[in-house]
């Protein structure tokens, strides 16, 4: 009886199933481009305001609660911003989904356990001070359990420094300003506006070159 419940009994947790990469980075790295041309077009729009000039009856906000109509360059700005914001949203929902599942799967193929929680995955980018290199050691986290003795690739850090730029700068992906008050510092000061967009757009272009390196090495692991 005892040999028996000892041959059937399995006191070790199951091991984790691998997750497919390939259509979530194929996915993740074209929302990547899509998001990079969205704030391309935000600096684009961001310089065609520059060159226009504020209108003599100013800013659209006026203070104290007292907004102006739009001029027709401003409305489309609004549009062009809001069509950014969207694609980034998008960007965000699939790289989040592709980071966690080259997590596990450098789990199931290491058999090591993770060196984040996986609620860091969320929260990651969130959490204030935590944010600053949180998301960028779980990527290279599952890099290096997946390809132990590989050097991380030099996009990875290019992508996190850039990104880390593109939020601080208070002017780009993360900013606390309107649209409004975006499209009034662009009539007086718009090359912060730019320096931070170029950011922007280059965290995602190097974002797209992270996401296929680490899927390469899982699929080259797989196989």
């Amino acid at each position: 009886m005892n040999e028996e419940i000892a041959e059937h009994a399995d006191w070790s947790a199951p091991p984790l199933a691998l997750r497919p990469v390939r259509v979530a980075e194929r996915l993740t790295v074209g929302a990547l481009l899509l998001a990079g041309l969205g704030w391309a077009l935000r600096g684009v729009w961001e310089i065609r305001l520059a060159m226009a000039g504020e209108p003599a009856s100013g800013p659209p906000d006026q203070g104290e609660g007292v907004h102006r109509p739009l001029n027709a360059l401003e409305d489309s700005y609004h549009l062009v911003s809001s069509l950014a914001g969207g694609l980034a949203l998008l960007c965000a929902l699939l790289f989040l989904s592709w980071l966690w599942r080259v997590r596990d799967n450098a789990q199931a193929l290491s058999g090591q356990a993770p060196k984040y929680a996986g609620i860091w995955v969320l929260l990651g980018w969130i959490v204030p001070v935590v944010n600053l290199w949180f998301p960028r050691g779980i990527v290279a986290d599952a890099y290096r359990t997946t390809a132990p003795g590989r050097k991380l690739p030099a996009c990875v850090n290019v992508w996190w420094g850039l990104w880390l730029i593109g939020m601080l700068s208070g002017v780009g992906f993360v900013s606390s300003d309107s649209t409004d008050e975006i499209i009034a510092r662009a009539y007086h000061e718009v090359w912060p506006l730019l320096l931070s967009d170029a950011a922007v757009v280059g965290a995602a272009v190097a974002g797209a070159f992270v996401v296929r390196a680490v899927t390469a090495v899982q699929a080259e692991r797989i196989r």
